[in-house]
């Protein structure tokens, strides 16, 4: 059942982000420095390897909360979502900052992504403690 519901909670962060970055996908092409086509469109042969890769991450990410949680203790639905707001927060945006910083990109795109990994971070937690 574990793996079910580590699946799950992955599900539930991906498709999250399906819909904040079709929501943000303007702001995000512009300060994300992705090439696009006279259209307005990314650049590329639209591979689906970084929808596939960003599916396996999110595996990784719900499979190691969902050992953080049960080596800690975290059972309920409410501190689920904290603690998922906390490692999102103080754990995965930084880092994304760090990264962003020192790849002289825009402010506006750690805080798109940090959103992401902020809010994603939550639902995992949520889902993770809700079976």
């Amino acid at each position: 059942m574990e793996v079910l519901n580590v699946l799950a909670a992955a599900a539930a962060s991906w498709v999250f982000g399906a819909i904040w970055y079709m929501t943000l996908s303007k702001p995000w092409l512009k300060v994300s420095g992705v090439r696009l086509d006279a259209n307005g469109k990314p650049n590329g042969n639209g591979s689906p390897l970084p929808f596939v890769l960003s599916a396996v991450c999110m595996i990784l990410v719900a499979g190691m909360m969902r050992h953080i949680f049960q080596m800690s203790g975290v059972v309920t639905v409410g501190a689920g979502l904290v603690s998922g707001l906390g490692i999102g927060l103080f754990f995965i945006a930084p880092w994304t900052m760090i990264n962003n910083a020192y790849g002289m990109r825009p402010f506006m795109l750690t805080v798109i992504d940090g959103g992401y990994a902020i809010i994603g971070c939550a639902i995992i937690g949520a889902v993770l403690t809700a079976f």
